[in-house]
């Protein structure tokens, strides 16, 4: 018998191509489509009437922050909501494996919270240990990509020191091992520590590991390069792909800002990198909004021996006296303190502070910004987050719409005001960049969410409508699907989305979460 019977479907496949009328019907996560009328007579556990709706397949998020946070929350109703059924973790060079101490992993988590949250406990060292705490555990699919970050601290260290010969081998044999047991690639975010301390002839040579092993390279760009050239960071990334012949995946891209470079050169960069033949794709989040941990103002030498280190500098006058005086000396500090909100406070004196910018909590506290930061990230133990405009909204539809470019969320799961897109960035794509915008064509949108983020992982029988396939799938009404949650007020769940399948199995239903957990760990060789 049928396990799972869907009946008067508009099929959006995933490929870019239009949609068909037909059913599917799913026997062990196994997807058969139909395009004949179906008999009144077949039999099937479930019957599920789409009623001219849209199936298609699961959305693939290929930068997201949850690898710990859905441990302890394994609903994930801000991202299952959404669509969302698989999600690569460990993006921006932090992943939580491996690691050859848990006082080791718990310090680096510390480093990290203000992204990343804490789970219920830290009990693996190896990528295997931790991709096995998500098998039937959680809502959703999880991928793993290594970040360079636990590869640093495993060879050379917390500290800024470049890695001799004998380090980078190493490291390779931490990529190796890896990758052999699952992951599908390497990240790097080369604005945190320690793995921003990687020089590019550090990642070439680590680079070349991760391609002869089939794995890819996903990148939060070196922001530092900037005082070389606008472009910089990103060229850097390109340099990277040309002289290791690894893939290249540029995330969260987008122009900053107004008058920071123009859009049609950023674009132009993946556009010729394609040309001369490096493998360059990026990806994209849908709102002008973005987000990251507050420790992100302090000056990189205050983390180089992890967070103890850095607990230390913001209790120390001399220490707080020379952070002070270089973040003053950056560009548009005033604005970054009046346009940034911060959230994700846990301690009682200080969640009244929460969606407040810190120009707002300084001048509460009748205390200079840079002082108020220094107290607040000592007093939460550096787990605070700040979300603020950091895209130009007027060029932000090239990049949702552009050919090579995918959507991703970098949603920060935690905190009562976080970034509206942690609950709307793969919905918001269907109400306002198609529907009401028309900046892309639905087809062209779905494949954008569903069978080019899957191939750019290397999943074999997912992001796709296509018999054989594994049973991730959305159904959503077209017409009606949308987004209510704004800055000051995002924490909505779509409407319009009514089912949300994952491997055979409905999570969604009618819009109400069923309490399943058939997620599983994608193993790279495996999936």
């Amino acid at each position: 018998m049928i396990d799972l019977l869907i009946k008067n479907a508009r099929i959006m496949d995933g490929s870019g191509s239009p949609w068909f009328k037909g059913g599917l019907e799913i026997k062990n996560n196994t997807l058969k489509i139909i395009r004949a009328e179906i008999p009144n007579s077949i039999e099937a556990v479930k019957i599920v009437d789409a009623n001219n709706r849209v199936v298609c397949p699961g959305f693939v998020d290929l930068h997201s922050h949850a690898g710990l946070t859905i441990l302890g929350e394994p609903h994930h109703d801000p991202k299952i909501r959404q669509g969302v059924t698989t999600e690569l973790i460990g993006i921006d060079g932090i992943s939580h494996s491996p690691f050859k101490t848990r006082q080791e992993l718990e310090k680096y988590i510390w480093l990290d919270a203000g992204l990343n949250g804490y789970p219920p406990s830290a009990d693996w060292l190896t990528t295997r240990e931790q991709l096995a705490k998500y098998d039937g555990n959680v809502a959703v699919n999880i991928a793993y990509i290594l970040g360079n970050s636990p590869v640093r601290i495993w060879s050379v260290g917390w500290n800024d020191a470049p890695a001799s010969n004998s380090q980078i081998n190493d490291m390779k044999s931490v990529i190796r091992e890896s990758m052999e047991e699952g992951a599908w690639g390497i990240s790097t975010g080369l604005d945190y520590p320690p793995g921003s301390f990687a020089s590019t002839d550090e990642l070439i040579e680590l680079s070349k590991t991760v391609q002869s092993m089939g794995g890819f390279y996903h990148t939060h760009t070196r922001a530092s390069l900037k005082s070389k050239g606008t472009y910089e960071p990103w060229n850097e990334a390109v340099e990277i792909g040309r002289r290791s012949g690894i893939p290249i995946h540029l995330t969260h891209y987008r122009q900053p800002s107004q008058g920071e470079g123009s859009h049609n050169e950023y674009l132009g960069l993946v556009e010729n990198g394609r040309d001369e033949g490096i493998d360059v794709t990026f990806d994209c989040y849908t709102y002008p909004y973005s987000g990251t941990s507050a420790t992100i103002h302090i000056p990189s030498w205050a983390k180089e021996d992890g967070p103890e280190q850095l607990m230390f500098a913001l209790s120390s006058p001399e220490n707080r006296k020379k952070m002070k005086k270089e973040i003053r000396s950056r560009e548009r500090i005033d604005a970054t303190w009046r346009e940034r909100w911060l959230h994700n406070f846990r301690q009682p004196q200080n969640v009244k502070y929460e969606g407040k910018s810190l120009r707002e909590i300084s001048e509460i506290r009748g205390e200079d910004p840079e002082e108020v930061l220094f107290d607040l990230l000592f007093e939460e133990k550096l787990g605070v987050s700040e979300v603020g405009t950091g895209t130009n909204a007027q060029t932000l539809p090239a990049f949702v719409s552009h050919p090579y470019g995918m959507i991703a969320s970098d949603a920060i799961l935690f905190g009562e005001m976080p970034n509206p897109r942690t609950y709307g960035c793969f919905p918001v794509v269907l109400s306002e960049f198609v529907r009401a915008e028309k900046h892309l064509k639905l087809p062209e949108a779905i494949r954008k969410m569903t069978s080019f983020p899957a191939q750019r992982l290397g999943l074999k029988d997912r992001g796709l409508i296509k018999d054989g396939f594994k049973a991730d799938l959305v159904i959503f009404d077209p017409e009606t699907v949308r987004v209510d949650g704004t800055r000051e007020d995002p924490k909505h769940y779509p409407v319009g989305i009514d089912y949300v399948i994952v491997n055979g199995e409905i999570v969604i239903e009618n819009g109400v979460n069923t309490g399943l957990t058939p997620g599983r760990s994608l193993i790279r060789g495996r999936d």
